[in-house]
């Protein structure tokens, strides 16, 4: 069996990327894949955007880019959201996802 199928596809100048919120976790980290999106934990709460902004500073630490780099596309207040990464194409984005995928 192969690493989880996770939804990446071309944004602009980078990735698009599907990403399921866990917020109010124990610690930061990558779960894994929940359907198509990257299961992200977060420590802060869902208000005021706190948890969104936990979750960029997650993905740009395992995507190796600038938080500034990372742009909440949608679902800014659910659980479903999706996330632009500038200066990534999909297929480096999955490359440097993969060891949090075959954990």
């Amino acid at each position: 069996m192969g690493a989880p199928a996770l939804a990446l596809s071309p944004h602009e100048d980078g990735c698009a990327i599907r990403v399921r919120a866990q917020p109010g976790a124990s610690r930061e980290r990558i779960v894994g894949v929940h359907g198509d999106a990257l299961k992200i934990a977060v420590s802060a709460p869902p208000e005021r955007g706190r948890a969104n902004q936990h979750i960029a500073a997650v993905l740009a630490s395992a995507l190796d880019v600038p938080t500034r780099a990372i742009t909440l596309l949608s679902g800014a207040t659910s659980r479903d959201k999706r996330f632009a990464v500038d200066g990534r194409t999909p297929e480096e984005c999955r490359a440097l996802l993969g060891p949090f995928l075959d954990s």
